[in-house]
C-alpha cells in the first residue's frame, strides 16, 4: 500500500510502498478514505516523534474509512461499516497517512451517515481536545462563560459549538472580519478581532472576567489571558506556557491546566481511550441533531501531505486540513 513515511526528523515525508497491515484478533482493517492533519503532525515531522527509535513511521492521528476485514474476535463491526477514529501517528503504532490502517475495535466509532469521510476525518483530535479541555480540565457548567482563543481554528471552532450546546456563554478571538462572521454563525456571543481590539478589554467590558479560558495559541496570548479570567477562574492551555510572571494568575487564585489528548495513547491508558471513544459518540449525537458542523478548510491528496504541513504551520487557517486518500 502507499503511505507517507517519516524517515528522519526534520525531513519531508516520502510517498512510499509499505506492507498492508494485518488485523489482530480484536482489530479491524480499515481502507482509509481520509486522514486529518493537525499541528502536532507537523511538529513531530520537524522535531521527532515520541518514539524516535521506531523510524521510519507513519504520521497522522485522525482517520475515516470503510472496514475491509475484521479480526477473529471482533464483534462491534463488520466489513463495509463506515468508521472514524484516532489511532497511532506519534511514532509507535502506525498512523493514518496511508491507504490502510488497523485499529482496535474498541477505539473506533460509527461514522455519522450525514457527513462525508473528509468531514469525519476532521473530527477526532479537535473534538476530543475541546471536550477534555472544557469538561475534564475546566469542569464547564451550564451558564458559565468561556473565552476561546483561535475560534476559527480546528479546536477553536469545535469548542465554541460544544460550549454553546451545553449552555455556556462564549467569546472567541479571531484574526479577521471574515472569521468574526464565521464564529458568530457557530454561536459565539462575542467575536473579538484581536488585530483591531484588545481582547482583555473586550472581555471585561462584556462580562467582567470569564469562568474559563481555552488557549489554543500560547505565548503572550496565554499570559494575557489571566487578565481576562475572573477570580477563581480556570485557564486551560494546549501549549507550553512561557510567561515571565504568573503574578496575575496567583493573585486571582486561577486554576491553570494543561491539555494533551494524546496522553492516553502515549501511556497506554485503555480506560481513558474508551472515554475518548465515548466523546466521539457524543460528537455523532451532536451532528445528528444538527448542533455540530465541522469546517474543512483545505483538502490535499495523500502525496501532498508536506504541503498540508506547510499550510498548517501558518496558524491562520479556517477549520481543519484533511488528506483525501480515496474518494467517498
Amino acid at each position: 500500500m502507499k503511505a507517507m513515511l517519516l524517515t528522519k526528523a526534520g525531513c519531508p515525508l516520502e510517498l512510499s510502498e509499505v506492507p498492508k497491515p494485518v488485523p489482530g484478533p480484536r482489530e479491524i482493517l480499515v481502507r482509509l478514505h481520509a486522514a486529518g492533519v493537525n499541528p502536532i503532525d507537523a511538529k513531530l515531522r520537524k522535531r521527532g516523534t515520541y518514539f524516535p527509535d521506531n523510524l521510519p513511521c507513519i504520521l497522522g492521528l485522525d482517520a475515516a474509512g470503510v472496514v475491509e476485514t475484521t479480526g477473529s474476535q471482533v464483534s462491534r463491526f463488520r466489513p463495509g461499516d463506515e468508521v472514524f477514529f484516532l489511532e497511532g501517528g506519534i511514532g509507535g503504532t502506525p498512523g493514518n497517512y496511508a491507504e490502510y490502517a488497523t485499529v482496535c475495535e474498541d477505539f473506533a466509532a460509527v461514522k455519522p451517515p450525514s457527513i462525508s469521510m473528509t468531514e469525519a476525518a476532521a473530527i477526532p483530535l479537535v473534538f476530543i481536545t475541546a471536550w477534555e479541555s472544557l469538561f475534564d480540565r475546566a469542569g464547564l457548567a451550564p451558564g458559565q462563560s468561556v473565552l476561546v482563543h483561535g475560534g476559527a481554528g480546528g479546536v477553536g471552532h469545535v469548542a465554541i459549538q460544544i460550549a454553546k450546546y451545553y449552555g455556556a456563554k462564549v467569546a472567541a478571538t479571531v484574526s479577521s472580519r471574515e472569521k468574526t462572521d464565521f464564529v458568530k454563525r457557530l454561536g459565539a456571543d462575542l467575536a473579538i478581532n484581536y488585530n483591531e481590539t484588545d481582547f482583555v478589554k473586550a472581555v471585561n467590558e462584556w462580562i467582567c472576567g470569564v469562568d474559563v479560558v481555552l488557549d489554543t495559541v500560547g505565548g503572550e496570548t496565554f499570559c494575557k489571558s489571566f487578565e481576562a479570567a475572573r477570580v477563581y477562574g480556570k485557564v486551560v492551555t494546549l501549549l507550553e506556557p512561557s510567561c515571565s510572571s504568573m503574578k496575575e494568575a496567583r493573585t486571582k487564585n486561577l486554576c491553570i491546566c494543561y491539555e494533551l489528548m494524546l496522553a492516553p495513547m502515549l501511556y497506554g491508558l485503555r480506560d481513558h481511550r474508551l472515554n475518548q471513544r465515548a466523546m466521539l459518540e457524543a460528537a455523532v449525537e451532536m451532528i445528528m441533531e444538527g448542533r455540530l458542523k465541522i469546517r474543512v478548510g483545505q483538502v490535499f491528496p495523500l502525496g501532498r501531505a508536506n504541503e498540508a504541513h506547510e499550510m498548517i504551520e501558518t496558524g491562520h487557517g479556517f477549520g481543519k486540513i484533511v488528506l483525501e486518500i480515496s474518494s467517498d
